[in-house]
């Protein structure tokens, strides 16, 4: 297991024109500034449709542009009503609240950073969406809280995992091993785009995918 005390990537998910952003980097050296200052995330669809929701800055953060959740969210469209779905670095909690206001039925979040997840609790409360039949928010290190976080699957799962960190196989071997996804689940896979894809279970399939200069995503099928 890799712990992730030491290689959290973010704690937000900052507005930067045109995105909902996890990371805000300087546009000068690509470095963050304002860590820990105040910022906002958009929600771009569904019942909380353009609600902007503040977030915090932190170190090591990229940016998420609304054009990749939206195409993302075009992706679930045929998988999102009433679906039950973790989002496994949540961050600000971005891609987890865009899905339940377009209908997921449930979303647990997943936080390293104690402020972070304080954070995404108030903005569950502001949204209504924070009894335990809407969401969770479960503060610690993501690979030991996904060995007992659901005795159920879920139906869409987010992994997101910091850049450079070599978290992407640990994650989906914790999906698999601890069977919290199952025929019939999508996983949402993002990362950088100099790393190779994880070999897949046989069972696995990709469905979509896309690649820009900076990340590869990609939408996975559980058959």
């Amino acid at each position: 297991m890799i712990p992730l005390s030491a290689t959290m990537k973010r704690v937000s998910r900052p507005t930067r024109a045109p995105s909902s952003a996890k990371k805000r980097l300087s546009p000068k050296n690509g470095k963050v500034k304002g860590a820990n200052s105040a910022g906002q995330v958009r929600i771009i669809g569904g019942r909380w449709r353009g609600r902007k929701l503040p977030v915090l800055n932190a170190e090591g953060l990229r940016p998420t542009t609304d054009r990749n959740k939206e195409t993302l969210f075009n992706w679930l469209m045929p998988f999102i009503n009433d679906a039950r779905c973790l989002d496994v670095f949540a961050g600000s909690g971005g891609l987890g609240l865009e899905a339940l206001s377009r209908y997921a039925a449930h979303c647990d979040f997943i936080e390293l950073d104690k402020q972070a997840a304080s954070q995404l609790k108030s903005n569950l409360t502001l949204l209504k969406a924070n009894d335990q039949a809407s969401a969770a928010v479960h503060q610690g290190d993501a690979l030991g809280i996904l060995s007992g976080i659901s005795t159920t699957p879920y139906d869409i799962v987010f992994v997101d995992p910091p850049f450079a960190k070599s978290l992407v196989a640990p994650t989906l071997a914790a999906l698999e091993d601890n069977k919290l996804v199952q025929s019939g689940s999508v996983v949402y896979i993002e990362h950088e785009s100099t790393l190779t894809t994880p070999a897949l279970p046989a069972h696995w399939k990709i469905i979509k995918d896309k690649q820009t200069s900076a990340l590869r995503y990609m939408l996975i099928e559980v058959s």
